[in-house]
């Protein structure tokens, strides 16, 4: 793997010191970590923006909770219409006839 340099600041240099000590990790392996933390939570707060921005215009609001509307009913494509699934995607507990 290649690597490179990335200048810091003295700060986070000692605080990154301190993490690799207290996870017993390279300062590399936390950094690593880091970055992905801080990349996804960007791609979240994106998505999050654009569902905002989204919500914001209600015509096109509308049409994307129809177009939702509209695959929800493909959940069960290729099922018996009497067989119920749970959200996990295991078949429900079958009820039984009661016995008089």
């Amino acid at each position: 793997m290649s690597h490179t340099t990335v200048r810091i600041s003295e700060a986070t240099h000692h605080l990154l010191k301190e993490l690799s000590e207290a996870k017993d990790k390279p300062m590399q392996a936390i950094l690593e970590v880091a970055v992905e933390e801080y990349r996804r939570r960007h791609f979240l707060e994106s998505v999050n923006d654009a569902y905002a921005a989204l919500r914001r215009d209600a015509r096109a609001w509308a049409e994307m909770r129809t177009e939702q509307a509209r695959w929800d009913e493909t959940l069960g494509d290729g099922l018996p219409p009497d067989e119920a699934w749970t959200e996990a995607g295991r078949p429900a507990a079958k009820k039984r006839a009661r016995r008089k």
